[in-house]
């Protein structure tokens, strides 16, 4: 395997990474099997070549470890070196989806197919659910092991353009979904284009063409007008008439799927059971409408006067949780003691950023977002929201919507 900046055999990856050999390879980077010579433990290691977005690769790396799912493979860390910066995820010993189907002649029976369509919904629900968007489902991505398929190397590495709203993705011909292609936008239903289009490959033998209305009926056995249907109403060009979500593909594959397989990024401290998923709900939203990194609430302790963090969700999260500051301290106690929001760009050069304590989640922000929650007239706690995860700053723009998603979580405060 030869590309940019790709590692030989024997190379040193970081301060404990040696790499034993390719596995992959793309326009953004490469995936390697190495060993972790502290451990002896083989990891797949994804080394991205890109220097340009350091933050963004951050940022997005440290939600991804968060990911906790038997059908999706752990990112265990990250770091740079002078080769550039790398992923650290566990190595799925197994064939790849693609790798299936040249040894079976391009194609597979469509019951095997479909099962292992299923088993990609079941990743792509709990990934979904935890407002991320994998990029780059295709059949080199789908790792069939011993429990069959696991979702692996998520496409982190995309081209940044300049300008608001300037995201251009990087994702693979045939897969990748059309409005992700232009560079209009990520969404869920791109991942569903991506899998549509694996589907048809296992199949059909060869990918879908744009605009191909032939049959697909009367040249494959076995596949029927229902999941022909199926298949098309998920390979729309236009994201708006795609089927809208893998919980409705796979109920449309004939299986609905079951829920709380993997563990969520949202969390909150032992209280009222309603209130708590409430604003587990309230945190996990606002991330998601922010494309943030993680979000948290925080009030105050009306016994001790300090600020406790609530409920979190995304990077970090099991670690803020019942975090506690004295009263006024922080970003999150200027706000409340002001009792009005701010956006702030950069983070670590703020004199009132809680530097330690941020250290000690093991999560040091870039950019933050805060929105006091008001109850009778006052300030009685926070709404925090850490990184956008194009890398950008937060900017007073954003600070109507974050007051919107405070009031919320008042509203849902007994």
């Amino acid at each position: 395997m030869n590309g940019p900046g790709a590692l030989g055999g024997g190379a040193r990856a970081g301060r404990r990474y040696t790499v034993l050999a390719p596995i992959s390879h793309g326009a953004m980077g490469a995936v390697y099997r190495a060993r972790d010579d502290e451990t002896g433990a083989l990891v797949a290691l994804k080394h991205l070549t890109d220097r340009t977005q350091s933050a963004r690769f951050e940022i997005e790396a440290r939600l991804l470890g968060g990911l906790r799912h038997p059908r999706v493979v752990r990112v265990s860390g990250h770091f740079e070196d002078d080769n550039g910066r790398f992923l650290v995820m566990d190595l799925i010993e197994g064939t790849d989806v693609g790798d299936l189907l040249e040894q079976r002649g391009g194609r597979l029976p469509v019951p095997e197919a479909i099962a292992y369509a299923m088993q990609a919904c079941e990743a792509l629900q709990y990934v979904h659910d935890q407002q991320i968007v994998h990029r780059d489902v295709k059949p080199r991505n789908l790792i069939v092991g011993g429990d069959g398929i696991v979702l692996v190397d998520f496409g982190i590495a995309r081209e940044i353009g300049t300008g608001e709203g300037g995201t251009r993705a990087i994702g693979t011909p045939h897969y990748i979904a059309p409005e992700v292609f232009v560079g209009e936008g990520i969404s869920p239903r791109s991942d569903v284009y991506s899998l549509g289009a694996t589907l048809w490959t296992m199949v059909a033998g060869t990918p879908p063409a744009f605009g191909d209305r032939t049959p697909l009926a009367d040249r494959v056995p076995g596949v029927t007008a229902e999941l022909e249907a199926t298949l098309r109403n998920a390979l729309e060009l236009m994201p708006e008439k795609r089927i809208a979500s893998v919980t409705a593909f796979a109920r449309a594959l004939g299986t609905p799927l079951a829920r709380g397989a993997g563990a969520s990024l949202a969390l909150s401290v032992a209280g009222p059971a309603a209130e708590g998923t409430l604003l587990e709900a309230i945190v996990k939203a606002a991330a998601g409408v922010f494309e943030a990194a993680a979000a948290s609430i925080a009030l105050i302790d009306p016994t001790t006067g300090e600020l406790v963090y609530q409920a979190a969700w995304g990077a970090s999260a099991a670690e803020i949780v019942g975090v506690r500051l004295p009263p006024g301290a922080g970003l999150a106690g200027s706000v409340i003691a002001r009792d009005e929001g701010e956006a702030i760009p950069e983070v670590r050069n703020d004199p009132r950023f809680a530097a330690q304590i941020a250290a000690g989640t093991g999560y040091v922000p870039h950019t933050m977002l805060l929105a006091p929650l008001r109850r009778d007239g006052a300030a009685v706690g926070a709404l925090t929201v850490l990184d956008r995860r194009d890398g950008r700053a937060f900017g007073s723009r954003h600070l109507a919507r974050a007051g919107l998603f405070a009031d919320l979580a008042v509203a849902a405060l007994r």
